[in-house]
């Protein structure tokens, strides 16, 4: 029989070492925290300096406010913190730590020393030392600048187990870097460095003016990040979004370059991963990563941040308003780029979120509207599939029946659906046709450098597949297939989710067992679902049926189409699923009405095409996420020939 043990208060050693294991995970973590302090008491200078990957040696050094000689016992105690005093304040907290467990936690586990001065006097200060909470920590005099300087010493030295987790030093170094560079991200007013084995990693100067922010991104992210990346400024309802995100083509196989701040702090959250992901799902390459450095600024009294020990996620008062406001914002960011426009800033257009001018996006390189594609393996020309049937054409076609009837550039025109017209061939060969006679542009103008258009003016057609195109800066590569997809796909997607999405009863409605929150989501999104043309009924306590689905997706599999619509719902405030399996079949059938290649176009009809390109969003890549173009400017050809050289 198992001997019954009494309840006892933990000795306050071993408490400060559980509480170590939560917050104190490798000397990454230990750098996270104390910089933030260092954050929070005012600095305008950080400087961290590391031996053996932080694992011997861990030094930050700030010129903040300081710490009073009384206070600096107090500072190495459990909940002892200067930066909350009320549960009115812990609400709105502004500041990056506040829970008073980060300076305790790491003192349990190390040999740490405290030193600073809330004097201008450099030759006062004051130190307090500890070694692994053994021991009452020990205040003496020690001259130290204004400021405070922490030092901890052979982290783990007295939790061997511990210790063994430890990675080899370049590993352990990569997980610091990694998070020094959040941390320098998130306040461009303040200096940092970062030293390595009395090795000098970082240095970079404090700044928020347009041009000290881009060579902080430089210097962290890369030149590449700036050079394909769009600016945006957005705000509404309170909230404003501003910062980088990468074109499309710019990504990455690794989601290794996602940075997003909430009133600046670094957060991985589910909603807004979920929110970037929908934003880019129409656009992005297969397994491919978005690159992005995001700002978002809320009240902080409608953000919790007090969610987790470590700070990294967090809790929005209104999940939904927040995740539908980031997914507007960059969809329509990304929405806004087209083929051959330089990179530029979004902002709302009530001005609500209009750049202020110490906010104005940095003037980025030449290439900054280049959309170039990343080494990678392309699947084959056929992947998209080949779903289109006589039946789907003629119920797609039918959707669009008094859909803009006299618009001239209506791709499918209602006679298309007509009886007799050949099923899916004859829809597709006269898409094809219907897309060139609407876009076919008059006579072209005469060559002006002033004028000339982003995608310049086409030369010739290579192997039936490529159109070259001269424009101002040298030479324009245009897969002419996967830029015609995107065009014929975006005018499908106006039309159809511009109108109704014709709905289709079911012979025989679709039952569901359900647990009684899907029940309850049911009935609070009844809105949602009928939206798209989905008739959700509730038909018990623990059972849904399913009356109507949208004609094009007559033939999906329904039971894991409306359980996925429930748990996004639940989750997130919002689902997409119906809309993204109907921009699956367009897609489908927009690949298979551009025009093929080995088709032989007239220079109109390739000037046509970049016009169109030119006019139509998300046209840097196809439905696929593959590149739909590419330039070679006039230095880099001579470079490729050694002319000048």
């Amino acid at each position: 029989m198992t001997e019954q043990r009494r309840i006892r208060v933990l000795d306050p050693r071993l408490a400060n070492q559980i509480a170590a294991g939560e917050v104190v995970e490798r000397p990454a973590s230990v750098v996270k925290e104390l910089v933030e302090n260092a954050i929070d008491a005012g600095s305008r200078r950080i400087e961290v300096e590391l031996e053996a990957g932080g694992a011997r040696l861990i030094r930050v050094r700030d010129d903040g406010g300081g710490i009073a000689e009384e206070d600096l016992p107090l500072a190495l105690s459990r909940h002892a913190t200067s930066k909350i005093a009320s549960l009115e304040e812990l609400e709105g907290v502004a500041s990056l730590g506040f829970r008073g467990e980060a300076l305790a936690s790491i003192s349990s586990v190390s040999r740490l020393e405290l030193a600073s001065n809330v004097d201008d006097d450099p030759t006062a200060g004051w130190r307090v030392v500890v070694e692994g909470r053994q021991m009452e920590p020990r205040v003496s005099p020690a001259p130290h600048p204004r400021g405070t300087s922490v030092t901890v010493r052979d982290l783990f030295f007295n939790t061997p187990a511990r210790r063994k987790f430890l990675r080899t030093e370049k590993t352990e170094f990569g997980h610091v870097e990694e998070a020094f560079r959040r941390q320098a991200l998130s306040r461009f007013d303040i200096g940092w460095v970062l030293h390595h084995n009395h090795k000098a990693i970082h240095q970079l100067r404090p700044g928020s003016d347009p041009a000290s922010r881009e060579r902080r991104i430089a210097a962290l992210l890369g030149r590449a990040f700036l050079e394909h990346a769009l600016h945006l400024d957005i705000g509404a309802s309170g909230l404003r979004l501003w910062g980088w995100v990468g074109l499309p083509t710019h990504s990455r196989a690794q989601a290794d370059q996602q940075y997003f701040f909430v009133n600046g702090r670094v957060v991985r959250d589910r909603l807004v991963a979920h929110a970037i992901r929908q934003a880019y799902r129409d656009v992005l390459f297969h397994g491919r990563h978005p690159v992005f450095v995001l700002y978002l600024e809320v009240d902080p009294e409608v953000v919790d941040v007090n969610v987790h020990p470590t700070k990294h996620e967090v809790r929005f008062r209104d999940g939904r308003m927040v995740h539908d406001f980031l997914f507007s914002s960059l969809h329509r960011a990304l929405g806004e780029a087209r083929a051959g426009q330089p990179a530029g800033t979004v902002a709302d257009e009530a001005g609500e979120g209009a750049p202020s001018p110490e906010a104005e996006p940095p003037r980025v390189a030449e290439a900054a509207g280049r959309w170039q594609q990343q080494p990678m393996s392309l699947p084959g020309r056929d992947d998209a599939g080949s779903k289109v049937t006589p039946d789907r054409v003629r119920a797609f076609m039918e959707g669009y029946r008094n859909l803009h009837p006299d618009h001239e550039e209506s791709l499918l025109t209602p006679q298309s659906a007509a009886p007799g017209a050949g099923g899916a061939a004859a829809g597709v060969a006269l898409a094809e046709r219907e897309a060139f006679r609407a876009a076919r542009p008059p006579t072209l103008p005469e060559e002006d450098d002033t004028r000339a258009p982003p995608l310049g003016y086409a030369v010739a057609q290579l192997h039936g597949v490529y159109i070259l195109s001269q424009s101002e800066r040298g030479l324009i590569l245009v897969d002419m297939h996967a830029a015609h997809e995107r065009i014929v796909y975006e005018r499908m997607k106006a039309q159809v989710h511009g109108g109704a999405l014709e709905a289709q009863p079911l012979l025989v409605p679709v039952a569901l067992a359900a647990s009684p929150a899907e029940v309850a989501t049911a009935e609070a999104e009844r809105e949602a679902f009928s939206r798209f043309g989905v008739e959700l009924d509730v038909a018990g306590p623990e059972s849904l049926l399913v009356r109507q689905l949208p004609a094009l997706l007559s033939d999906a599999d329904v039971e894991p189409l409306i359980r996925d619509m429930l748990a996004d719902l639940e989750r997130y405030g919002r689902s997409d699923r119906l809309e993204a399996h109907v921009n699956e079949l367009l897609s489908t059938m927009a690949c298979h009405g551009s025009v093929r290649a080995n088709r032989r176009l007239t220079l109109e009809e390739m000037n046509a095409l970049l016009r169109d390109m030119e006019r139509t969003e998300r046209s840097g890549q196809c439905n696929h996420g593959r590149p739909t173009w590419t330039e070679m400017s006039m230095k880099e050809l001579d470079r490729l020939f050694l002319r000048g050289q």
